[in-house]
């Protein structure tokens, strides 16, 4: 028998997508803000802090997660998944795929930190 919700939580998706997109222009506001602050120079005694980056990324990209997380479980509903089967592939895949991204843009942060920006080669594969 085939399941069709009686109310869509077309609403839930609305604000889970509102939610990872604003987020994300916070997030990417204080990327410039911290790529910024970064000095030319490479005091030895700067390079002993290089994590406290992360402290003021962390409320976006949370928020990010949360956004996305709503968003997918909401598009599974909508789309004729139950709410526990929603739940059960949108979290798990979600949650995975902000980690998996936050670990990728620490390590990218990391490397720009002790190289400079110029050692991306963004361009090497075009």
């Amino acid at each position: 028998m085939y399941y069709y919700p009686l109310q869509p939580p077309y609403f839930l998706l609305l604000v889970g997508f509102l939610t990872a997109f604003t987020s994300g222009l916070a997030l990417s506001g204080t990327l410039k803000v911290i790529v910024q602050q970064w000095p030319q120079d490479k005091s030895p005694k700067e390079k002993t802090n290089t994590r406290s980056f992360y402290k003021q990324l962390l409320v976006p990209f949370i928020g990010i997660t949360g956004g996305s997380c709503l968003f997918l479980c909401s598009g599974f509903e909508i789309f004729g998944f139950p709410l526990g089967m929603a739940l059960s592939i949108g979290l798990p895949m979600s949650l995975l795929t902000c980690f998996f991204i936050w670990r990728q843009l620490g390590g990218l942060l990391d490397y720009v930190k002790s190289e400079g920006m110029q050692s991306l080669d963004l361009d090497s594969w075009s």
